[in-house]
């Protein structure tokens, strides 16, 4: 038998400490540098945020005043407002009005869009010059003579005239959409169209399917405006307090409440919660959207 030979284990000298920590420091002022524009915009964008929910656990004395970090917490106030002022009504009004006008944009919009992006017809560029028109056209210009229309229809100081328009016409989800479907190869609707599929079943199998990122970062569009909308609630349900929305609401509980800072500051927190939750959900498919949107004219 021969005894086999096996080699000391040689010890690896160990690396520097203060190397290590000069390329672990060094690294990091990288990172900073190269994301310096980021965290910039990010901390401006977070501090007003901060500063809602920081006078929000503050007592009333504290609220707006030169020390700007609480000095007792008091969680209280996110359920005092609750007995202020009917928030749990604002926010379902608030809801139905976000949701039922997203879903009929998506309705009405989606085959508007289809049509101006991939059919072919007499007119199709005059009728996206028309589109265009009526984005740049300011809701206050005909808000007049819609007043006059659904007051005649007895629907002032409902939600109606608000979801309503929805289902009909929404310039800039329809631009939007037709944007992006654009981006779609036409090669995938022509080999539809050969093997018999009908114009609803090419939208429908084929578009929708392949156009959820601007769909959906449309739809996000849609739910963000009508949530922050002051100016339509205003109008349509300013004089019936059981059809506000929170955006209205929180407008007129500030005026109620002017000294209670705190409170107030409360509420906005609490209104700016389901945005941003829907957001964190659904910033990919936003962001895949809005990156392909417009790429083709």
């Amino acid at each position: 038998m021969t005894a086999t030979l096996t080699k000391p284990p040689v010890d690896v000298p160990a690396e520097p400490e203060q190397p290590r920590r000069k390329r672990d420091v060094g690294g990091i002022l990288n990172w900073v540098a190269t994301h310096a524009i980021g965290l910039a915009l990010g901390l401006m964008f977070a501090t007003p945020v901060v500063f809602v929910f920081l006078t929000a656990v503050m007592s009333d004395d504290q609220a707006f005043t030169s020390n700007l970090w609480p000095t007792e917490w008091h969680w209280e106030n996110f359920v005092e407002v609750f007995d202020k002022a009917p928030l749990f009504q604002y926010l379902i009004n608030s809801l139905t009005y976000s949701l039922l006008a997203t879903l009929g944009m998506l309705i009405s919009s989606i085959p508007a869009a289809y049509a101006l992006a991939k059919l072919k017809w007499r007119g199709r560029n005059v009728a996206f010059i028309l589109v265009i028109g009526a984005m740049m056209l300011p809701p206050q210009v005909v808000a007049v003579p819609l007043y006059d229309t659904w007051s005649s229809l007895n629907l002032t100081g409902t939600l109606v005239p608000l979801i309503a328009p929805y289902f009909l016409f929404d310039a800039f989800s329809i631009f939007l959409l037709r944007q992006f479907m654009l981006t779609i190869p036409q090669s995938y609707v022509d080999a539809a169209r050969v093997d018999g599929c009908s114009e609803f079943q090419t939208l429908v199998r084929i578009i929708i399917p392949m156009a959820k990122p601007g769909i959906a970062a449309t739809a996000l569009f849609c739910f963000l405006f009508t949530w922050n909308d002051y100016f339509g609630p205003l109008l349509y349900t300013g004089e019936v307090k059981d059809q506000w929305t929170l955006s209205l609401a929180l407008a007129t509980f500030k005026g109620m409440h002017i000294v209670q800072w705190n409170s107030s500051m409360a509420v906005t927190f609490l209104t700016m919660i389901p945005a941003v939750v829907l957001f964190v959900f659904a910033q990919k498919s936003f962001v895949k959207g809005i990156t392909f949107t417009g790429v083709k004219g």
